[in-house]
C-alpha cells in the first residue's frame, strides 16, 4: 500500500482536482490510499466561522456562505450535471455545520473549533471522491474519524495507537484505491478531534505505520524539500536525500514542508517518505529515509515569525536554579506556550515561544509576580542547520539580533 497525501494547494480549485487525477494516471493508483486536505485556504475560512460564532453570531451565516461559495465554484467546474448527487452531499455537510452551531452548548473554543473546522476536509474528500468516480477511477471513501482514535485534548490531541491500529487493519483491504481526510480523528465519545495545523502529513504517517506501507508521498507545489522556504528566502536549493534524523531536526526547528510528528512513526518501520511536485510528478523530488544525513550538505534556513521573546531575571538577584526553572516550565505548559528556544545564565532565563493560543497576557501577569520580565513581541526566530560564516552574516545584515545561540551544527538567532 502506498500513501499519497495531497495538501490544500493541490486541490485549491477545479483545475487542481483535475491535476490530481493526472498524477494518479501517471503514477498508478492500485493499492493506494489518498489523504486529502481541505481545499485551498478553507481551513482559514472555517476558522473565521468559529471566530464569528464566539464574537458575533449574526456574522456566522456570511462567514459560512463564503466557504460554500468557494466550493460551489469548484463543483460547477467539475460536474456538468447539476443533478449529480455530490451537490446534495456537500449541501448536507454544510447543513451539519449549521446544525451543530445551533444546538451546541459548549463554551469551549477548542471543542467548537474541532467540530467545525474539520468539515473542510470532509467536503474536499467528498468532492474529490465523486470526481474520481466520474472519470472512471473507482475509489472507496472512508471517514478518518472512524479510523484514528485520540484523546479529547481538542486542537492538539494524542493518538490512541492500539485502537487506531485495530480499526485501520479491519477497514482497509489490499487492491483498492481509498480516499480519506487528513487532520482529523475522534475521541471516545465520537466527537471530532484535530491533530494540529498541517496535521494531514501526520495522518498519512499514521496510516502508513498501521498498514506497513511501502512508502508515503507528500505532493507539494515545490520540487521537494528545499534548504529554505522560497516565500522568505530568495535563493533555494533542492535537497535530494535526507535522513530521518536530519528531517526530524529540521521539522523540530520549524521547517514547514514536513510536519514535526510525521517522521517518528515512519522511522520506526523505516518507511521512506517522498516529497514531490504535483506539477511535475515524474521529477525525483526528495527522499527521506535511512542512511545519509543530507545531500547536498549545505546550510538550511528555517524561520518562525510572530514569536515572543521573554527575558526573566530574579527580583532579588538570586540564582535561577532548578526549582525556578521547573515553575517556569509548568507555567509555560499551563498557558499552552510552544517553547522554541531557551537560554539561561546564573540570574536570567530567556525563552522564545509561540503564542498560538493567545494566552501571553495571562502568562505575563503571573510571571511578573515572581520575576523581572522584559518581553518582545512579533520577533522572528531564524535557525540555520549546517551553518557557515556567510550564512550567519546573510541573516544578521541590517537586523537587530536580540539573542544568539550556537551549537556544533545549528545556530539560532532571534531578530527584530
Amino acid at each position: 500500500m502506498r500513501i499519497f497525501k495531497f495538501g490544500g494547494a493541490s486541490v485549491k480549485d477545479a483545475d487542481g482536482v483535475k491535476n490530481l487525477v493526472s498524477v494518479l494516471q501517471k503514477t498508478g493508483y492500485q493499492d493506494t490510499f489518498l489523504v486529502v486536505s481541505a481545499m485551498g485556504k478553507t481551513t482559514n475560512a472555517m476558522e473565521r466561522v468559529v471566530d464569528a460564532y464566539f464574537e458575533d453570531k449574526s456574522s456566522v451565516a456570511n462567514a459560512l456562505r463564503e466557504v460554500m461559495n468557494t466550493h460551489s465554484a469548484i463543483l460547477t467546474g467539475l460536474f456538468e450535471d447539476e443533478d449529480h448527487p455530490v451537490f446534495r452531499e456537500i449541501q448536507s455537510l454544510f447543513d451539519e455545520v449549521r446544525g451543530f452551531l445551533a444546538w451546541n452548548k459548549s463554551p469551549k473554543y477548542s471543542f467548537v473549533y474541532d467540530q467545525v473546522v474539520g468539515y473542510g476536509e470532509l467536503v474536499s474528500t467528498t468532492i474529490v471522491s465523486n470526481y474520481l468516480n466520474l472519470v472512471g477511477i473507482q475509489n472507496s471513501w472512508l471517514d478518518v474519524r472512524d479510523l484514528i482514535k485520540t484523546d479529547n485534548n481538542y486542537r492538539d490531541v494524542k493518538v490512541n495507537w492500539e485502537s487506531t491500529q485495530e480499526r485501520i487493519s479491519n477497514s482497509v483491504k489490499m487492491g483498492k484505491l481509498y480516499i480519506t481526510q487528513g487532520f482529523l480523528g475522534s475521541d471516545d465519545n465520537n466527537f471530532t478531534t484535530t491533530l494540529g495545523r498541517e496535521g494531514s502529513d501526520y495522518t498519512a504517517a499514521i496510516l502508513a505505520y498501521c498498514l506497513d506501507a511501502q512508502s508515503v508521498t507528500i505532493w507539494k507545489d515545490v520540487p521537494g524539500v528545499l534548504n529554505a522556504d522560497p516565500r522568505y528566502f530568495e535563493e533555494t536549493r533542492l535537497l535530494n536525500k535526507i535522513s530521518y534524523r536530519e528531517a526530524i531536526e529540521l521539522a523540530f526547528y520549524g521547517a514547514s514542508v514536513i510536519h514535526p510528528k510525521t517522521l517518528q512513526p515512519l522511522q520506526r518501520k523505516e518507511i521512506p517518505l517522498h516529497v514531490k511536485s504535483f506539477l511535475n510528478p515524474a521529477d525525483p523530488g526528495t527522499t527521506v529515509g535511512k542512511g545519509i544525513g543530507i545531500d547536498p550538505e549545505i546550510p538550511c534556513f528555517i524561520v518562525k515569525k510572530n514569536q515572543v521573546l521573554m527575558k526573566l531575571s530574579s527580583l532579588d538577584f538570586s540564582f535561577i536554579v532548578e526549582d525556578n526553572i521547573s515553575d517556569l516550565f509548568k507555567l509555560l505548559h499551563d498557558h499552552k506556550m510552544k517553547v522554541d528556544l531557551i537560554q539561561n545564565s546564573a540570574i536570567s532565563f530567556s525563552v522564545c515561544v509561540d503564542n498560538k493560543f493567545g494566552k501571553l497576557e495571562a502568562l505575563l501577569e503571573q510571571l511578573q509576580g515572581k520575576f523581572k520580565v522584559v518581553h518582545h513581541e512579533e520577533v522572528s526566530l531564524y535557525t540555520i542547520r549546517h551553518f557557515d560564516t556567510a550564512a550567519i552574516e546573510s541573516l544578521q545584515n541590517g537586523r537587530e539580533v536580540l539573542l544568539e545561540q550556537r551549537g556544533k551544527e545549528t545556530v539560532q538567532l532571534v531578530v527584530k
